[in-house]
C-alpha cells in the first residue's frame, strides 16, 4: 500500500503531467502553423509521452487500491513571438518537473515506502533525458532561429534516434 502523503502528492502531479500534456499540444499547433511538420511531430509526440506519463501514475494508484483524482486543467498558452520561445518554455517544464519528481521520491523515502520510491526512479531517469533533449533542441533552435530547414532537418534526424524503453512502468488502460 502506498503512503497516503506520496498518494497525496501522485495525485497531485497528474494534474501537471496532464497540463504539460496539453503544454506540448499547444507547442504542436503552433509549429504546426509554421509548416514544420518535423518540429511539429516532436512535439506531438512528446504530448502523447506526457499524457502517458500521466496514465502510468493512474495504473501505479490503482495498482495500490487508490482511487485517482483528475484534476481539472487550463488552457495552454499557444501565443508564441518566434520559434524560440515555445523550447524555452519547454525546457522550462521539463526542469520544473524534475524538481516534482525530485519531491515525489522524497515523500516516498521519508514515508519509507519503497515500492513508490522504486517507482519514481523511471521517472528521476527519464527527467535527465527529457532535460537533456530539450537543452539540445533549444541550442538548436536559437542558433538557427532563421533557418526553418536546418532546424527540421536536425529534428529528422535525431528523431529517428528516439529508442523505446521497454523497462516502462505500465499504462492505465493500454
Amino acid at each position: 500500500m502506498a503512503a497516503p502523503a506520496f498518494v497525496a502528492k501522485l495525485n497531485e502531479q497528474l494534474g501537471y503531467e496532464f497540463g504539460a500534456h496539453q503544454t506540448y499540444l499547444a507547442i504542436a499547433t503552433y509549429y504546426d502553423s509554421l509548416t514544420m511538420p518535423q518540429l511539429a511531430g516532436m512535439f506531438y509526440s512528446q504530448a502523447m509521452e506526457e499524457r502517458g506519463h500521466a496514465m502510468m501514475m493512474i495504473q501505479y494508484l490503482l495498482d495500490n487500491d487508490e482511487v485517482p483524482h483528475i484534476p481539472a486543467l487550463g488552457a495552454p498558452r499557444s501565443d508564441y513571438s518566434d520559434v524560440v520561445a515555445p523550447i524555452e518554455a519547454a525546457l522550462e517544464q521539463e526542469l520544473l518537473v524534475t524538481q516534482q519528481v525530485n519531491e515525489l521520491t522524497r515523500v516516498a523515502r521519508e514515508a519509507a515506502d519503497f515500492a513508490s520510491d522504486q517507482f519514481m526512479q523511471w521517472f528521476i531517469r527519464e527527467q535527465v533525458e527529457e532535460t537533456a533533449k530539450m537543452k539540445d533542441l533549444l541550442a538548436v533552435v536559437t542558433r538557427s532561429q532563421h533557418d526553418y530547414e536546418r532546424i527540421e532537418d536536425w529534428v529528422s534526424r535525431e528523431a529517428a534516434r528516439a529508442p523505446s524503453d521497454p523497462t516502462a512502468p505500465p499504462m492505465a488502460g493500454a
